[in-house]
């Protein structure tokens, strides 16, 4: 009887040894709390490190200069047009004469060559644009100029205020596919380093945000504020003017924007665009036209020419000394009183648009 009562008070003790050895695994396994003061100055860390990967620098243009110059007429095509070989030939001369660019750190595509490598395919422009970024450094000056067919398709992912992409059309589109503006923004503006300048001029049609950069300026070179009102307000503005000059397509195309706007995918699509398409890099682009317009291929000087490449060029040419806000208000007073297109400034980051304009 003595016997077995010891063996029941030493299960009893065992037992309850083992229950105390749980409680404190358990007690070991919670994580001690983090002191609040640990904790404030964990979040402060936290909000530097985000600062940081957010920093954006202007480029100096002091280092190395690459260009790649696309022209493209489409021969023998029911879309043929006549200026964009032209535009290449222009804008070479014009960057090598006045801004320092040297012909071996050229490349152009033009749909007149005999060479394959460099008809505008969209194998070799993707494989041009890779070339002209693959090796960017701070301060480096990189300039892309682009003059043929651009066009729309629907947006798939959500950061289209008006539901649809812009694309720019290789002479193969039609067997291997245009090059929409996501592709654009991911290969050209995502690799650059912090400082380094992409300038891009893009003479085709709906044109307006064919790199996907979230700031876009007014002629006055004030930031477009896209909140729900600024959006409402210029959907209504693109309407009325749709409604005066007779064109129906514009009209159809103003009333779905404003559908947008009143579901506010076109707000949440904006908000995505700059959550997801700056850049640390210094990318400017200029247009030839909104997203929604045209751009027209034209006679000037006796020779066939993009609108808003002759622009550019001729307002640098009479007066070489411009801020982005100069320039841009210079190529609209020169286009406006000949053609309803109206060029765009938009980047990569917020810009002085008072700062001198470098190439």
């Amino acid at each position: 009887m003595g016997r077995r009562r010891q063996e029941e008070e030493e299960d009893e003790y065992e037992e309850e040894e083992q229950e105390e050895q749980e409680e404190e695994e358990e007690v070991e396994e919670e994580p001690e709390p983090v002191e609040e003061e640990e904790a404030e100055e964990q979040a402060e860390e936290e909000e530097e490190e985000e600062e940081e990967e957010e920093e954006w620098a202007y480029s100096k243009c002091s280092g190395k200069r690459k260009a790649l110059l696309i022209g493209i007429n489409y021969f023998g095509t029911a879309q043929e047009l006549n200026g964009c070989i032209n535009d290449v030939e222009n804008l070479y001369a014009f960057i090598t004469e006045n801004y320092g660019y040297e012909p071996e750190f050229i490349r152009v595509l033009r749909d007149d060559s005999e060479d394959p490598d460099d008809q505008p395919t969209r194998a070799n422009i993707l494989e041009a644009m890779h070339w002209l970024v693959e090796d960017a450094e701070t301060d480096d000056a990189l300039f892309l100029h682009y003059s043929g067919h651009g066009t729309q398709e629907k947006d798939e992912d959500g950061d289209e205020k008006d539901g649809m992409d812009e694309a720019i059309c290789p002479v193969d589109s039609d067997d291997n596919g245009n090059i929409i503006d996501d592709l654009l923004n991911d290969v050209l503006v995502k690799p650059l380093p912090v400082g380094c300048r992409l300038t891009v001029l893009f003479d085709s049609c709906h044109s307006g945000s064919a790199l996907d950069l979230p700031y876009t300026y007014g002629g006055d070179g004030v930031l477009i504020r896209e909140t729900v009102n600024d959006a409402s307000e210029a959907a209504l503005l693109e309407a009325l003017e749709a409604h005066k000059s007779g064109d129906m397509n514009a009209l159809l195309r103003s009333a779905e924007n404003m559908k947008l706007v009143a579901s506010g995918q076109a707000h949440a699509a904006h908000e995505k665009t700059k959550k997801t398409r700056g850049s640390r890099a210094d990318v400017i682009f200029f247009s030839g036209c909104k997203d929604g317009q045209t751009s027209v291929d034209v006679v000037e000087d006796g020779e066939a020419t993009g609108a808003v490449s002759h622009a550019l060029v001729k307002v640098l040419t009479e007066e070489p000394d411009q801020t982005y806000q100069s320039l841009l208000a210079g190529i609209r007073t020169y286009l406006q009183d000949k053609y309803s297109q109206i060029p765009q400034l938009s980047s990569s980051h917020p810009i002085d648009t008072t700062l001198d304009f470098i190439l």
